[in-house]
């Protein structure tokens, strides 16, 4: 499409906000998948153990492979995706998510089962890293926050999808170990469910415009122009068309990565290291030891593995509960109170974990918690789940979507992801030999350092985005 009609009543009409909520909802599919894709792995623990006889350092890599290509699907993806264009890569990336749904269910071997999760991975940390971006370049600053956070609720979604999915099939079966449909097991199956939301992001994808700032970046103006006008009208969108090339018109190359690197001072770019910062401290406070351990950590309370897979269904109810809040808030308030807020609140709660794990008793290796302190140690996880989802959860994704210059974004985002999964894959590898080494509650006490660190570091150095325009971002 190369140019717009003047015949088109709703085009001279302004703003076509539906028109942008539902291609913006196309996006967040990815965050859905990056959510379910995620959880999925929490009910198939116990099936991973058993099915290739791994040990717990071995388990934590089967679990914590997917990461491995989730840092590098999130560091090429901002770059291929200067090159190729925002769609393109979530095409790529909604493939990829339907390979390894299907593969990591047939897998017989650890090797083969680390090979789809990270092609998964390579999914997830291209849609982690996209989908907010595309949000972000085809928004309204006015409810750009609130549709950037959607995000986060599709990615709380997925997770609460992939929770209840989990629990459904091993309360059907029995035992996520025992066999289900067609004489699989039903951890197989908690795989294969995903392939339904994957070939829907697919599809829906070829129906979707690409990001005009994209567009703009290659040169080509009249397709920016007619997807502008499309989202905001014929004389706004001309408006915006100027605005973007304004912001370029001072720096106006292919954008590469080296333009993280302020020539004048030779040095890195102060908002990147702000991007690094946030990236990494969102992972760790811990909170993917909930997502991913959630059943091993409430077993090896005294839970039952099906009340251990209700009790992740709760939080993920919980989770999405307090996204929705976030979107109310998140243009009204803005992004940096709501991450203070929110880092002082895991930092308690955290803490409150922490001491309640420490006051159990070893049992046949598993920690024996008293009524109360059991009963303290759930709310406050839960408390905590609230608090991160409320604030970390969605905020990070959102700045990191809007807070980079239009010239380094894509390259922002891709260092900023790096670090972001990095740090994932460190804590998720980590956790089960901190668990057998250290206890959970010493565990608990470095998240809860984090947490209290991350404070200082949101008041000190992060700065606002609320309400200003994309063209309007400083490096």
């Amino acid at each position: 499409m190369s140019s717009v009609s003047l015949s088109d009543t709703r085009l001279a009409h302004g703003e076509n906000t539906g028109f942008i909520v539902l291609i913006s909802i196309v996006a967040t599919l990815g965050g859905f998948l990056f959510g379910f894709d995620s959880g999925v792995i929490n009910g198939t623990v116990d099936g991973l153990q058993q099915a290739f006889d791994s040990d717990s350092v071995g388990t934590g890599f089967n679990v914590a492979s997917m990461l491995l290509g989730c840092a590098v699907g999130a560091f090429f993806a901002g770059r291929l995706a200067d090159y190729y264009g925002r769609r393109a890569v979530l095409i790529v990336a909604a493939a990829c998510f339907l390979v390894s749904a299907w593969g990591s269910g047939v897998s017989v071997s650890s090797v083969e089962f680390v090979l789809y999760r990270v092609l998964g991975g390579l999914a997830v940390g291209a849609a982690s890293v996209m989908s907010p971006a595309y949000i972000s370049e085809v928004s309204s600053a006015r409810y750009r926050g609130r549709l950037a956070t959607v995000q986060q609720i599709a990615i709380i979604s997925g997770l609460f999808a992939a929770f209840l999915s989990n629990y459904l099939l091993a309360k059907w079966a029995g035992a996520s170990v025992n066999p289900y449909w067609g004489g699989h097991a039903a951890w197989r199956w908690m795989f294969w469910v995903e392939m339904l939301p994957a070939a829907l992001f697919l599809v829906a994808l070829f129906f979707i415009p690409e990001s005009p700032r994209y567009l703009v970046v290659k040169g080509r103006r009249d397709q920016a122009l007619a997807v502008l006008a499309r989202l905001y009208g014929i004389d706004e969108g001309q408006r915006k068309l100027t605005e973007i090339e304004a912001s370029l018109a001072a720096d106006h190359h292919r954008p590469r990565l080296s333009d993280l690197v302020d020539k004048a001072r030779g040095r890195i770019r102060p908002i990147v290291w702000v991007g690094i910062g946030l990236a990494t401290f969102q992972q760790l406070v811990g909170i993917n030891v909930v997502f991913y351990y959630g059943a091993v950590l409430w077993q090896a309370v005294g839970f039952s593995e099906s009340d251990a897979l209700l009790i992740n269904v709760l939080s993920g109810a919980l989770s999405i509960g307090a996204c929705i809040l976030t979107v109310l808030l998140i243009d009204r308030i803005g992004r940096k109170p709501l991450l203070w807020i929110g880092s002082a609140g895991m930092a308690v709660s955290l803490g409150l974990v922490a001491v309640a794990f420490s006051s159990g008793n070893l049992e046949n290796g598993k920690l024996v918690l008293s009524d109360n302190m059991g009963v303290l140690a759930l709310v406050a996880a839960n408390v905590y789940v609230i608090f991160f989802n409320l604030s970390w959860g969605p905020v990070m994704w959102v700045m990191l979507g809007e807070m980079f210059p239009n010239q380094i974004r894509g390259s922002g985002l891709a260092v900023a992801g790096l670090f972001q999964w990095g740090s994932n894959f460190l804590v998720t590898m980590t956790f089960p030999m901190l668990l057998a080494g250290i206890g959970l509650a010493a565990t608990y006490g470095l998240y809860t350092l984090a947490a209290a660190v991350s404070v200082v570091f949101v008041l000190k150095f992060v700065y606002e985005t609320k309400g200003r325009e994309l063209e309007q971002m400083e490096g």
